[in-house]
């Protein structure tokens, strides 16, 4: 079963953490000082906020899903309708190791397709001291060749790939 997926950026951690815990009615499941999730059955939501950004607001959305073969399933559906793939294989962001690839819609709101693997104790594992304060996804400049492991990126608005290009297609999604 797949979980739908939010991740915004705000301001202030503690002050978002308030509201949404109130709008919610939960507690996070997860809070680090710059980042917070709640992982709600009614609805089943993965709804993410952070500080790692540099505009507040809707960072991206996507899917979680409960297995490797849902995954799967979700990128051979991209791979099907030509949408144009960022697929970053098994990497490490926002306190997990997921196995995860990306699309971007016409309008440039990417979407994330993740299956989580395991909770990790820092934002991202491999990451340079330099880098500490890089998002979770590169953009297209910092998208690597074929093969070749992904490096995150420095922050940018939004901060995920909205390079991506999104192939015309006569239909509607």
């Amino acid at each position: 079963m797949k979980r739908f997926h939010v991740h915004v950026h705000v301001e202030n951690i503690d002050q978002s953490i308030g509201f949404y815990s109130k709008l919610f009615a939960a507690e996070p499941t997860r809070v680090e000082g710059d980042y917070a999730k709640w992982m709600l059955e009614d609805p089943r939501i993965n709804f993410a906020i952070s500080t790692r950004g540099s505009k507040p607001g809707i960072d991206h959305l996507g899917f979680q899903t409960d297995d490797a073969e849902e995954l799967a399933a979700l990128k051979a559906r991209a791979e099907a309708a030509d949408m144009a793939l960022l697929d970053e294989g098994e990497t490490t962001c926002c306190y997990a190791r997921s196995e995860k690839h990306w699309v971007t819609d016409p309008q440039g709101i990417a979407w994330e397709q993740f299956h989580t693997l395991a909770t990790i104790p820092v934002f991202s594992e491999g990451q340079a001291a330099a880098a500490a304060s890089a998002c979770c996804t590169p953009t297209a400049a910092a998208t690597p060749p074929a093969g070749e492991a992904s490096a995150c990126c420095s922050p940018t608005p939004r901060g995920k790939p909205v390079g991506i290009a999104v192939k015309a297609s006569g239909s509607c999604c």
